[in-house]
């Protein structure tokens, strides 16, 4: 369920301290004109909602992208997931019958979860020629709200998309991951039929369109 805690602290500490503010009171600051979606929905609430019934239309914006992997996820070493919807495991092709799982932040409130973005919400990853599915939390400890996970980079919506790499070197993984980190446009509520380069992301190189 997401990457290990060292992991989200180098982001914290390279990239949101490069940014010389806050990014808690911003995470739903307008992106370069498009406003962030993001909305805090109980999880029991959410389970088995597509994120089409969610939040309705198409809409075109810009995150904050990282990635996790098989080596960083929690616990290390698996492909755990905390809100499976159509995989048992951190997983898929990136195909609209088959998309990549994804992580979002979340808040802990009273022992209960609220998700940045309900399970089951769909993006498209244009960078990456992906569709990807929200199936997973990001953000560790007792105050995941506390962390960049749910605060975002400024102001945009931090969205932690599963890469794979079992198998593969693990600090090779963790180069690949770093190619595909940045503020970049994705789709949430995307239709089929956009351009797909499916297979695992790490085995691909983390490559970028």
């Amino acid at each position: 369920m997401t990457y290990k805690v060292s992991r989200i602290a180098l982001f914290a500490g390279t990239l949101l301290a490069a940014a010389g503010c806050s990014v808690q009171d911003r995470a739903n600051d307008s992106l370069n004109g498009m406003h962030s979606t993001r909305l805090l929905v109980d999880e029991s609430v959410a389970a088995g909602v597509s994120g089409s019934a969610a939040y309705g239309v198409e809409q075109t914006m810009n995150a904050f992208l990282t990635g996790y992997s098989y080596w960083d996820n929690t616990p290390r070493g698996s492909a755990q997931i905390a809100r499976p919807v159509i995989h048992r495991q951190a997983g898929g092709t990136g195909t609209y019958e088959d998309p990549v799982t994804l992580a979002v932040g979340h808040v802990k409130r009273n022992g209960r979860s609220y998700m940045d973005y309900p399970a089951g919400t769909k993006f498209y990853i244009k960078n990456l020629q992906r569709y990807a599915i929200v199936e997973d939390l990001c953000g560790d400890g007792p105050k995941p709200q506390a962390g960049p996970c749910h605060s975002g980079y400024q102001g945009h919506d931090w969205l932690d998309i599963y890469v794979g790499g079992k198998g593969i070197n693990e600090s090779w993984v963790d180069g690949c991951m770093n190619r595909i980190t940045g503020i970049q446009p994705v789709i949430l509520n995307p239709r089929p039929g956009y351009p797909v380069s499916p297979g695992e992301i790490a085995a691909s190189g983390c490559a970028t369109f």
